[in-house]
């Protein structure tokens, strides 16, 4: 998926040094990882409201369309998103499925039964892509909302820093746009530890 970001300008609190910008989504989304752990209660209802939720904790301080769906149609390099009158219809049909494949799952599944549920939820939000940014950050809250779910720790599917781990990440969502997630659920597998 593409780096779009949002111009500085466009931002709540008018700042307009893009280092700074960054800096301040990054501690949004800090502040819902640390909502995830601490004061989130599981078993989570899995629902397009809660999504919604976590990307307006993460983003809200700075854009008034954080939690909204997208109104356009986004440049993500090759990858076209679809039309974004189709997010919502998207986004329940998307919350449908996982909450019929987390009833497929045993009372307690393996490690690779929940890398696979984590790698269809994450791959399929970052291809509906339904925010007007930070949908790959938005996709991996909502990933390690489900690995808390079933007792594993955050997963860490790359580094931001350019590499050898972003590079992999980005083969298996290519991978998993030819409806193939045997990549993904590996890296996301290779992640997945308890929760102390």
């Amino acid at each position: 998926m593409g780096n779009y970001t949002d111009s500085p300008e466009d931002n709540l609190l008018n700042i307009n040094d893009k280092q700074a910008l960054n800096e301040q989504e990054a501690l949004g989304v800090a502040t819902v990882e640390r909502y995830l752990l601490e004061e989130l209660d599981y078993p989570v209802e899995i629902s397009v409201a809660l999504l919604q939720d976590l990307h307006r904790r993460a983003f809200g301080r700075l854009y008034d369309w954080a939690g909204q769906w997208r109104r356009t149609v986004p440049n993500v390099g090759a990858y076209l998103p679809p039309a974004a009158a189709r997010v919502p219809q998207l986004l329940y049909e998307f919350v449908d499925e996982v909450l019929h494949r987390q009833r497929q799952l045993p009372p307690v599944p393996t490690v690779k039964e929940v890398a696979g549920l984590l790698a269809y939820t994450h791959h399929r939000l970052v291809a509906i892509d339904p925010f007007t940014n930070g949908n790959g950050r938005t996709a991996r809250l909502f990933t390690n909302l489900l690995a808390y779910q079933y007792g594993f720790q955050e997963v860490i599917l790359y580094q931001r820093t350019p590499g050898m781990s972003r590079t992999q990440y980005l083969q298996a969502i290519r991978q998993a746009d030819d409806y193939d997630l045997s990549g993904l659920q590996r890296l996301i597998s290779a992640q997945l530890r308890p929760l102390a």
